[in-house]
């Protein structure tokens, strides 16, 4: 089995005083996916750059202390890409791909951090611009190579990917247009949401984020925004997905999909 990991750690070191490379260790991934870092290499360098026999590969924002994605692998690549080429989101670490190109197979794991746009309509035009970019960077990449997009997508797709539903239809990352480019990209781009396709009907079971005010972890008062989006032929490959909810690392948590497959 390949065990593939995504978690929005809302600060690397953060997350790692609270145990969260303890905890790698005991799940044992064979890819990890890691958004938030918000951290430089100096940073990161001989203390998160490995974790659990994994060797991390990073996109670090400019502006420190802030977004950054990384991508923890067993086997070397053959080869990392470092942003999606795009400077205004490039700026940000948002993407980073390590990819695994061997005879007769290409196959890519994508660790991507997506904006958010709750802190108003300038950050929402910067969400809008993204999704615009990254629409036919990933139609591109799915006609040369199979890919796992992992990471914090900032949407939640359907009604069931959040507990208040009707009071966010007007709020970042459950608005209409949103929404329908996660339909878009799943219908007429013919990409898998993998955790739904094989939890097709969860509801409270599927949130990765709860809001650290109020009660809303206690109430279980959620959203569903991380993801893990494959081509078809890797999708069907998942067995089990599961979210890691015992112990908590950040505001989100790590999303596990196992695929009968190997890098």
């Amino acid at each position: 089995m390949l065990r593939v990991v995504t978690a929005n750690l809302n600060g690397v070191r953060s997350a790692a005083s609270k145990g969260f490379f303890d905890w790698v260790v005991q799940s044992q991934p064979h890819v990890l996916g890691v958004q938030e870092v918000k951290a430089q290499h100096e940073q990161v360098a001989g203390i998160f750059s490995t974790a659990a026999d994994l060797n991390g590969h990073f996109h670090y924002a400019q502006k420190k202390g802030y977004s950054g994605v990384g991508v923890y692998t067993g086997p070397a690549p053959s080869d990392v890409v470092i942003g999606l080429g795009v400077p205004e989101f490039d700026d940000e670490g948002r993407w980073v791909e390590a990819r695994f190109d061997r005879p007769g197979r290409k196959l890519s794991v994508i660790s991507c951090y997506f904006p958010s746009g709750s802190s108003g309509e300038e950050r929402q035009d910067v969400k809008f611009r993204f999704l615009d970019a990254l629409y036919p960077k990933l139609m591109a990449l799915k006609g040369e190579r199979e890919f796992i997009l992992m990471g914090d997508v900032n949407i939640a797709h359907r009604e069931a990917d959040l507990k208040n539903w009707k009071g966010n239809q007007k709020n970042s990352g459950f608005l209409p247009e949103e929404r329908a480019w996660m339909t878009r990209l799943l219908n007429e781009g013919g990409l898998v949401d993998v955790y739904r396709s094989l939890h097709p009907d969860t509801t409270d079971e599927c949130y990765t984020w709860w809001s650290n005010r109020g009660q809303a972890y206690a109430n279980n008062v959620g959203w569903r925004l991380d993801y893990q989006i494959a081509t078809p032929a890797l999708a069907a490959l998942a067995r089990t997905a599961s979210i890691f909810k015992t112990q908590r690392f950040s505001d989100h948590a790590p999303l596990i999909i196992d695929y009968d497959t190997t890098l």
